[in-house]
């Protein structure tokens, strides 16, 4: 190694163990105290940085690098870990008078009549883990398992953002930790939205996906699953002798461990842990989470290893479950829900019943998988389940009050909002809805087409395609074609100027690559890079609508699933008459050849940093609607280096290549777009 090459790597590891430190802290501040100091924009450029230097120096990867979040390679099974003290169950308690019982037979084994001081805590709904620490290094994590020994997950548990990979502060030198992973109902609804509309089955609650999310061979899926813990306790520690239970969750979080201490409380004796079991109740509904009871422990240490244990449980603690949020009514129809991307969701009308305090007149079926998983029928008795705020689920037929006059659930053939036919896929879970003009999926269809990677309307976001569908000026993407600049007069704050700027915006994306518009239209399954691939491959729209399947799968790149969209997708009346007006209305989209300009022929661009004004594929897009080629790298070849905030490596190649390096602004600008 030489002097330089020495150097050079000295420097990348006082830059790493800097920028670990600061991710480190960043991470603490945000899971465990929720008190970011940063935006997620920064925090992002930290990481991307850090990143870097592990490309370029992948001797500074380490198990507690903050970059080891992503996943590993797939285990073939889980190894067994041995607990270093049993995971005991909870005895139940099921209310107020259960609760007192449980202090005087407490008071009974100590033989006191001194109040005992409590403390109480949500029993969350999820999935409890032991987490060993060495030195301050996260080195193990299990499943609860038998109580003895359970299934080591540890390299699914380092892909979890709010489970630190070193602990700060005083920390022991040993330490089990014992924490409840589970999923917020927020991050559980978007995931189960995000799944239903690409036609995938989803998860009936939190807890499930979260047990099913830890037991993933796979890391890498546990990583893409929007998880969290609670710590509540410890199963072996080192060097700190906390009088309290209080103290000791207190000393967890200063560690570094996310502990929900805000919903924590002591309780001088047994009337003030109903009260706050009562509270609860109350609050349970405006959590972010599911809980399903509260954890009672002796708050005192001391009296914890004096009362000792049972079989299988603590004598100090108890869990006090809250009454079930299940109620029985009647499936009286079912009605279909059609998403933003056309999938087709079953939904159940029920008879009005009174779940928790909510009155729940509705149920998500899920999917045609979910209604035979149930055996469910129009006009059956189900018990509904209301779960915080996630849509109510069946969670079970009645079948012993069924009359004979039940009846089958059917799945569409055609959609509900349009008309339009329906296609299911062999590997999917819902149907979807084929139709370019379904007023179900227009606001998301004229985003799309309207993007900078389709037919990049400038100006015609959100905000004026809101206005657009209020005033019902358009109802397919052709009609965006046929407005007047007196119509636009009716939005917001529209003028003269902003108006005709509009409408040339409008006018000017007649003339976009194939390729461009082909993506722009949302065919189901061709994103950017098949639209180019079709573009190429045939040349002009009324080629590609000619095509038959075998032409489609005769294509380098194009399979079975790309085939049968785009036939089916040419095949629907409803998207040729929407052709058909975009053609009437002068929208004339070539092959990308005949639109390129010889300004930036042959050229070469790389992006880089973190883009604001455009994404990178946006960027590619653009200078190879120009006649110029995007990179990844930047070699000598290289004739200008887009640079975002946070560029690194590639910026500083650049400057020592002496080649042109240019603002977002003024790539803008050289391409003749405004920024």
């Amino acid at each position: 190694m030489t002097a330089e090459t020495s150097q050079k790597l000295k420097n990348a590891q006082q830059e790493h163990a800097e920028l670990s430190n600061q991710l480190h802290r960043h991470n603490y501040l945000y899971h465990s105290l929720d008190k970011p100091e940063i935006s997620d924009a920064e925090y992002d450029k930290l990481m991307q940085r850090l990143l870097q230097l592990e490309k370029n120096f992948p001797q500074l990867v380490s198990s507690e690098s903050p970059s080891q979040r992503v996943g590993s390679t797939p285990l073939d099974s889980f190894p067994q870990a041995i607990h270093a003290s049993p995971m005991l169950s909870l005895e139940n308690a099921f209310g107020p008078e259960d609760l007192r019982e449980f202090d005087t037979r407490l008071k009974r084994f100590l033989a006191r009549d001194k109040a005992i001081e409590y403390l109480c805590e949500m029993k969350l709904d999820g999935v409890a883990v032991a987490l060993t620490y060495e030195n301050g290094q996260l080195v193990r994590g299990a499943t609860r398992g038998d109580g003895t020994s359970g299934e080591e997950i540890t390299q699914n548990v380092r892909t979890i953002g709010a489970i630190p990979l070193r602990l700060q502060n005083d920390y022991p030198q040993q330490l089990e930790v014992r924490g409840e992973i589970y999923m917020e109902l927020e991050a559980f609804r978007k995931m189960n939205e995000q799944r239903r509309e690409e036609g995938e089955t989803t998860f009936a609650n939190p807890r499930n996906v979260t047990a099913g999310s830890l037991r993933q061979l796979d890391s890498k899926l546990t990583a893409s699953r929007p998880l969290t813990i609670s710590c509540y306790g410890v199963g072996a520690i080192s060097d700190s002798k906390p009088r309290s239970h209080s103290e000791l969750l207190a000393s967890l979080r200063r560690w570094g461990l996310k502990v929900n201490l805000e919903t924590v409380k002591v309780a001088a004796d047994i009337e003030q842990v109903i009260e706050r079991y009562q509270e609860l109740q109350e609050l349970r509904d405006q959590l972010p989470f599911e809980i399903d009871g509260m954890v009672v422990k002796v708050n005192s240490r001391t009296l914890q290893q004096e009362l000792g244990e049972k079989s299988r449980t603590p004598r100090w603690a108890i869990a006090c479950k809250f009454p079930p949020r299940q109620e029985t009514t009647l499936l009286e129809s079912v009605r279909y829900q059609v998403g933003r991307t056309g999938a087709i969701t079953p939904v159940a009308n029920l008879h009005p019943v009174n779940v928790s305090g909510v009155i729940v007149s509705s149920a998500s079926l899920h999917n045609w998988d979910e209604i035979e998983r149930l055996g469910i029928k129009i006009g059956d008795t189900v018990i509904v389940e209301r779960a915080g705020d996630v849509i109510p689920d069946i969670v079970k037929v009645i079948t012993e009050k069924r009359t004979g006059n039940e009846q089958e659930i059917p799945e569409p053939s055609e959609c509900p909002a349009c008309g339009s036919p329906v296609l299911r896929e062999a590997d999917a879970v819902v149907p979807r809805c084929q139709g370019l003009s379904c007023p179900a999926q227009l606001k998301e269809s004229l985003k799309h087409f309207c993007s900078r990677g389709a037919m990049d309307i400038e100006g015609l976001g959100d905000r004026l395609i809101d206005q657009l569908l209020r005033l019902e000026l358009v109802k397919s993407v052709a009609d965006l074609y046929r407005l007047e600049k007196e119509q636009l007069f009716q939005f917001e704050r529209m003028g003269d100027k902003l108006a005709e700027k509009l409408l040339t915006a409008i006018d000017a994306s007649k003339q976009r690559p194939l390729e461009r518009f082909l993506f722009g239209l949302g065919i189901r399954h061709v994103g950017s890079h098949l639209a180019k691939v079709l573009s190429r491959q045939f040349g002009s729209l009324d080629a590609l609508a000619a095509v038959n399947r075998d032409q489609l799968l005769a294509t380098h790149e194009i399979g079975p699933q790309v085939a049968e969209s785009v036939t089916r997708f040419f095949a629907d009346p409803s998207n040729l008459r929407v052709l058909k007006e975009l053609k009437q209305f002068g929208v004339a989209p070539l092959a990308t050849e005949q639109l390129r300009g010889d300004k930036l022929s042959g050229k070469v661009f790389v992006f880089t940093g973190a883009l604001e004004r455009f994404s990178r594929k946006e960027g590619e897009s653009l200078v190879e609607a120009e006649g110029a080629r995007a990179s990844g790298s930047v070699s000598k070849k290289t004739d200008y280096v887009v640079a975002g905030p946070g560029a690194g490596s590639k910026l500083a190649k650049a400057e020592q290549l002496g080649l042109t390096v240019l603002s977002e602004e003024e790539f803008l600008e050289l391409i003749g777009k405004e920024s």
